[in-house]
């Protein structure tokens, strides 16, 4: 099982806090002294210590020159951002809008080779219809409270971004819980059409979808949050409040793990087929 999705993101900021902490013992400060020399309240510098909040560039620059460590600045400011970006809320995300969002992923899609990507919940972007891709967002829309609702615009980005399906050199081995067919997340007919492009997108030869039958009997691995592997190197896991960026071998060897497991479950070809046809005849 992998740990918590959101316990990479926690570790880094709390070894950035460490050292921070570190380097005020051995400047022999106080938590009030180092405050009242970076000119903020002390319970500024207690919150960054116990990884509470995390520190600005501008702060870390204040620390290091109240503890004479200057020269460490630039480190210690790389790991905090980098602490920082594991662990994204969706609603810093969209500020600026679905589509900008979905343009963003354009360049890093390009960039990878093997897609893994297994999900329990909803039909993966690379898969979706500008239908259901619009149904989809618009719900994002509504949860995040967008003042702005651009899923249509959005929708048609995501589209065009799946392109990469159709491009030499890549693979994309897919695998969905029985369920993700069944969750009516648009109308009739927009569902119908989705569930009829995964026959289409199913068969091409850069494509390996499976399914996990909801009567699959003693299960080796129970389902998952939606997760997506690139290349072996990175995992993006879906929160409800955030999306989570897991880079350390370890845990996404454990990911490799789940997901291959998952797949072990699942059914190809004509008896994943099947699964479709049987969830498009339940929609009449």
């Amino acid at each position: 099982m992998p740990v918590s999705p959101s316990s990479s993101a926690q570790a880094a900021r709390e070894a950035v806090a460490r050292r921070l902490r570190d380097l005020r013992k051995e400047a022999g400060l106080t938590v009030v002294e180092l405050a009242a020399a970076c000119g903020w309240h002390y319970s500024k510098t207690s919150r960054i210590e116990n990884a509470l909040t995390g520190p600005s560039a501008k702060d870390i620059r204040r620390w290091c020159e109240a503890t004479n460590a200057k020269d460490q600045a630039q480190d210690l400011i790389v790991q905090s951002l980098n602490a920082e970006s594991m662990y994204r809320e969706w609603r810093h995300q969209v500020r600026n809008g679905l589509k900008q969002l979905q343009d963003g992923l354009t360049h890093f899609y390009q960039h990878t080779e093997l897609f893994r990507i297994y999900s329990s919940t909803v039909v993966p972007g690379l898969l979706q219809t500008e239908g259901y891709a619009a149904a989809v967002l618009r719900i994002a829309a509504s949860f995040h409270d967008l003042p702005t609702d651009d899923s249509e615009d959005a929708a048609r980005s995501r589209v065009a971004r799946s392109r990469v399906l159709h491009e030499p050199g890549r693979r994309f081995v897919i695998v969905l819980e029985e369920s993700v067919l069944r969750c009516q997340m648009a109308n009739q007919d927009a569902m119908a059409a989705q569930l009829g492009y995964l026959l289409t997108v199913g068969a091409l030869p850069s494509v390996s979808l499976g399914i996990i039958p909801m009567g699959t009997g003693q299960r080796t691995q129970w389902p998952e949050e939606t997760f997506h592997v690139y290349d072996d190197k990175l995992v993006t896991v879906e929160l409800v409040s955030a999306e989570v960026k897991v880079t350390q071998p370890s845990e996404t060897a454990q990911y490799l793990k789940t997901f291959e497991r998952l797949r072990g479950m699942a059914v190809y070809g004509a008896e994943a087929r099947d699964l479709i046809l049987n969830a498009i005849e339940a929609l009449r």
